[in-house]
């Protein structure tokens, strides 16, 4: 079986793009007890995938989690439909640290009136005490656009995709 030709940068940040505007949820892994624990978040990325913002309560276990160990990792795939490959979904893998955006930050004003235009049903939640913004600071992108068509990409290039050679490890 051949492997499909690599695909230029462009076409890579295009493929991304689409899949995190069709799915507005994913799923977001915390350390508990030093084991993954997944918690299915809304999202809002800045302007690349190396910048994410999540509006979370302190009462969820996954702040909780953050809370004692910034370690984060936010999976996004396209929903499974009858007709299609499960194992050839477009998804991506992110992985950083996640820090609290105060309200006296400069971008916090930004990033709420974004975050409430992707998401209004969410502005009653930002008038709750608990709740807070975090931004998740993402080094690494895992992405995955089919079969043979992995590619990785580091936060000082978010732009600049290679692709994931069979059998090469990172």
């Amino acid at each position: 079986m051949s492997m499909p030709d690599e695909m230029p940068s462009d076409e890579i940040q295009a493929a991304w793009g689409k899949l995190v505007e069709q799915v507005r949820t994913g799923v977001l892994l915390t350390l508990r007890n030093g084991h993954p624990f997944g918690s299915h978040v809304l999202y809002m990325f800045g302007d690349d995938w190396s910048r994410v913002y999540l509006h979370l309560s302190r009462l969820a276990f996954h702040t909780q989690h953050l809370l004692t160990d910034s370690r984060v990792s936010l999976f996004i795939a396209e929903p499974d439909k009858s007709g299609k490959n499960p194992l050839a979904l477009p998804r991506i893998n992110l992985q950083g640290d996640a820090v609290i955006l105060p309200p006296t930050d400069e971008w916090y004003e930004t990033v709420k009136q974004r975050y409430l235009a992707k998401f209004p049903q969410s502005q009653i939640m930002f008038g709750f005490g608990d709740f807070a913004l975090w931004e998740l600071r993402m080094r690494d992108a895992h992405l995955v656009l089919g079969f043979g068509q992995a590619y990785l990409a580091h936060s000082t290039t978010p732009g600049q995709w290679h692709h994931q050679k069979p059998g090469k490890k990172t």
